[in-house]
């Protein structure tokens, strides 16, 4: 009989050498295949360095130009807030030397050369602001026929339309006001006749044209006393 029907390991142990070739692909398959994924994994893991350090590398760019551009803009914002002026300076200066030239010479100027003695404070000063509000304020109730009514254009009205280019920016000027609000009265001495003549051609009005000159007043001095600026 063959002994190798008879044995059962006849595959292993009738043959030795055999077996253990048969047996040393199988390991070196293993060997090899172990050895095939590590170099796999190597080459991943390099290029999961190598993405890393690119995507750092990216990032740190794109936080460098948001950075910069951050600084771009903050730095345009400062140049954006300054506001361009209203006037030109030139125009503005040759206007205030013109305006001051008009108002010395046809504006009432006082009668000695000491110093003015309605300063701030003084019981002078005083009278002279009250007195100019108050001539304002008759001058609206004469324009508009409240004070010695009429149903015709009487020189009551025609006093309550001038009143404020005759008494108030005069009792003003008379005392001892800075120089922003000089220039503003200085303006009004010359802005107030063109308004009182020019206006009677469009509308013919005492009311109309006190109110006018009223808000010429008031415009004027937001105007050169800034009180519509913004404190910082």
């Amino acid at each position: 009989m063959n002994p190798l029907l008879n044995n059962p390991l006849s595959g292993g142990c009738a043959f030795p050498s055999v077996a253990a070739a048969l047996r040393l692909p199988a390991a070196s398959l293993c060997t090899s295949a172990g050895r095939s994924r590590s170099r796999r994994r190597q080459p991943s893991l390099a290029r999961a360095g190598s993405d890393g350090s690119d995507g750092a590398v990216a990032g740190a760019v794109t936080e460098g130009d948001a950075g910069a551009g951050g600084q771009r803009g903050a730095s345009a914002e400062p140049a954006a807030e300054k506001q361009q002026p209203v006037v030109n300076p030139k125009i503005e200066k040759e206007l205030k030397k013109a305006v001051q030239k008009t108002a010395a010479t046809f504006a009432p100027r006082a009668s000695t050369k000491s110093k003015n003695p309605a300063v701030p404070g003084s019981t002078l000063y005083t009278i002279f602001e009250v007195q100019a509000y108050a001539s304002m304020l008759a001058g609206g109730a004469l324009s508009f026929n409240l004070v010695f009514p009429s149903s015709e254009p009487d020189i009551w009205r025609l006093m309550g339309m001038w009143s404020i280019w005759m008494f108030t920016i005069p009792s003003l000027r008379a005392r001892d006001c800075s120089n922003k609000e000089k220039e503003a009265l200085n303006y009004l001495f010359i802005l107030v006749p063109l308004i009182n003549v020019i206006i009677p051609f469009f509308v013919k009005s005492f009311a109309v044209v006190w109110s006018a000159d009223t808000v010429a007043f008031f415009v004027m001095y937001a105007w050169k006393l800034g009180w519509l600026q913004k404190s910082e």
